[in-house]
């Protein structure tokens, strides 16, 4: 028996135990489904897809060229990526997974990029945009702005280490050596130019594609965080997380950490938003504990962001398993400096902790202390759909559009 038919053998057994499971939960998965679309139609959609439409004209413009010229003596000695890895770090910082991986692949269908500097590049830009961080998870789960400061500097601080421990990986590959050009203005605009008229569509069929791949790629989105909340509460229910979570409590003991702990770990593996959540629950272990399991869950992005990057990067020939090996060195990284912030930083958070947490916390309905998260949240909850909906509309229409032209 070949390893490839056993592969096929597990994969056909776990499905059918899922298709089972959905059968014999109806409830309890719809339920879960709902949570994920909610997420999915309200913050996630109206806030990735700006971003995506954005970046698509600016790379067709020219003016990703142009910022990597600029960028090219800062980035290629840290990281060994041209410089327009600085715009990509840039957008996946701002606006969150999976952005930096839809950029990356996008750069390399571009030829902008070799495969060996997308899988370095794809490793560290891929992050936690810092609304999440600190309305999400500070001010939503934990009722304390500041654990967002600590939350904040591990998790960037980690995705850089990662970023300059990654430069090694394909150091072999000579491909990366290619002609520059001197670091100027005059140049970067030179290129800018080649750049554009390169990309011969015009204007309205290249926001037309802008609109439409974007679209695209935030409906993948929200179909995998559907499917893994869906997943994550069946497992639930199997006792399949708790009987792995006993695995965990017996490392985390070793470690000095409540076992307490465990089960929202397990959780945060598979979804971050809701592991995140239920280590805020766990009032039985100490704050830094918390903020401890909290970062490594946001760096190793869980399992549902994990199959977003591997299904955009499957469009390339970008390989997955450096951006998997990548997040647990960012795991690694955030955690060790989740412990060295905790004791110069601890005096302040602590000092805006509050003495009761409520039991459940939403951070799509709490309100907030803080005006500008309250006021952004409270939009897209009340805004976010429609445009989502309008979105899908347009969406349509083009392609009704194109499917007529063609």
């Amino acid at each position: 028996m070949n390893k490839s038919f056993v592969k096929t053998l597990a994969l056909a057994v776990s499905a059918s135990i899922l298709a089972s499971a959905l059968i014999i939960y109806p409830k309890e998965a719809f339920d879960a489904s709902i949570r994920g679309l909610n997420m999915w139609w309200t913050v996630v959609f109206p806030s990735l897809l700006p971003f995506f439409i954005f970046s698509e004209m600016l790379i067709g413009f020219g003016v990703v060229r142009f910022i990597g010229v600029l960028l090219e003596p800062f980035m290629r000695p840290l990281f060994r990526v041209p410089g327009v890895g600085g715009f990509v770090l840039a957008m996946g910082m701002a606006s969150g997974f999976p952005a930096g991986a839809k950029l990356t692949a996008r750069l390399r269908q571009e030829g902008q990029i070799t495969s060996s500097e997308a899988e370095r590049l794809v490793s560290f830009t891929n992050s936690s945009n810092p609304l999440f961080i600190f309305g999400a998870i500070a001010v939503g789960f934990f009722k304390n702005p500041n654990v967002g400061i600590i939350l904040a500097l591990s998790h960037y601080l980690g995705n850089l280490c990662v970023g300059f421990v990654m430069r090694f990986h394909g150091i072999k590959n000579k491909t990366d050596e290619r002609e520059k050009r001197a670091c100027s203005i005059k140049n970067a605009l030179l290129e800018m130019h080649e750049t554009r008229l390169k990309d011969k569509r015009p204007i309205g069929k290249l926001l037309g594609d802008a609109v439409t791949s974007s679209i695209q790629t935030l409906l993948m989105i929200g179909g995998f965080i559907i499917l893994f909340s869906v997943l994550n509460r069946l497992l639930s229910i199997m006792s399949i997380t708790t009987m792995i979570s006993s695995f965990f409590s017996y490392l985390l003991t070793l470690f000095g950490v409540s076992k307490d702990l465990s089960l929202p770990l397990i959780s945060g593996i598979f979804e971050i938003t809701l592991g995140s959540q239920m280590t805020s629950q766990v009032n039985e272990a100490a704050l830094w504990q918390q903020i401890v399991i909290v970062s490594f869950i946001l760096a190793f992005s869980g399992f549902s962001v994990q199959a977003q990057v591997a299904s955009i990067l499957s469009e390339t020939d970008i390989r997955f398993s450096p951006f998997f090996i990548a997040r647990l060195f960012h795991g690694l990284f955030s955690v060790i400096f989740s412990l060295l912030l905790w004791k110069p930083l601890s005096p302040y958070i602590l000092s805006a902790q509050p003495t009761v947490r409520p039991a459940e916390p939403d951070f799509l309905s709490h309100t907030y202390s803080f005006d500008f998260l309250n006021e952004y949240v409270q939009t897209c909850i009340q805004y976010g759909p429609l445009l989502t909906i309008f979105s899908l509309c347009l969406y349509i229409h083009l392609r009704v559009n194109r499917w007529k032209t063609n």
